[in-house]
């Protein structure tokens, strides 16, 4: 059962659903009507970020590219440190490499294999859970770097698509789920 809090109420009713993009079949969570109200955006990132508080997150991972926006806000409440997952051929030094399916192809996602020193506290940040294949390949990229994955927190969890099913090992937060 789902709850919906005045807060997942409020995100809900604030983005917009834009159909068929980027393929046929799939609607796209626009978050910039989110991010654009000050006082919504500083409250989804204390809510993003609370669940974490008292675990010692050393480092938030932020999912390019909505997740570099939130991430970056969450890593900044939760006095962490922020790194980037990009996609292939967007970072300068050396990185790792990890490959993932999406629900309209495949992508990958890279780091630099100095980003996670040791003993990091990993939250991995991403806007929307969906099939769990970005997050997840966050997590084993996380993982294979020595890094402690703690949890997923997420702005929106678009339900029934098994995203959840996909991440093991930490805690995972919704915001809001649709």
């Amino acid at each position: 059962m789902t709850t919906v809090t005045p807060l997942s109420r409020h995100v809900l009713d604030t983005l917009r659903a834009v159909p068929n993009y980027p393929k046929p079949g799939i609607i796209y969570q626009d978050i910039t009507p989110v991010l654009r109200d000050g006082r919504l955006f500083h409250t989804v990132v204390q809510a993003m970020a609370e669940p974490f508080r008292e675990l010692d997150v050393t480092h938030v991972l932020g999912i390019e590219a909505r997740g570099f926006i939130l991430g970056g806000a969450v890593a900044v409440n939760l006095g962490a440190g922020f790194v980037p997952a990009r996609k292939p051929g967007k970072l300068p030094w050396e990185r790792v490499t990890e490959s993932y399916d999406l629900e309209y192809g495949q992508d990958a996602l890279e780091c630099h294999r100095d980003g996670l020193p040791a003993p990091a506290r990993v939250l991995i940040v991403d806007d929307v859970l969906a099939t769990g294949g970005t997050a997840r390949a966050a997590g084993l990229l996380a993982r294979g770097l020595g890094a402690e994955v703690v949890g997923w927190s997420f702005l929106l969890e678009i339900a029934g698509l098994g995203g959840l099913e996909q991440l093991a090992g930490g805690i995972v937060h919704v915001v809001a789920k649709r």
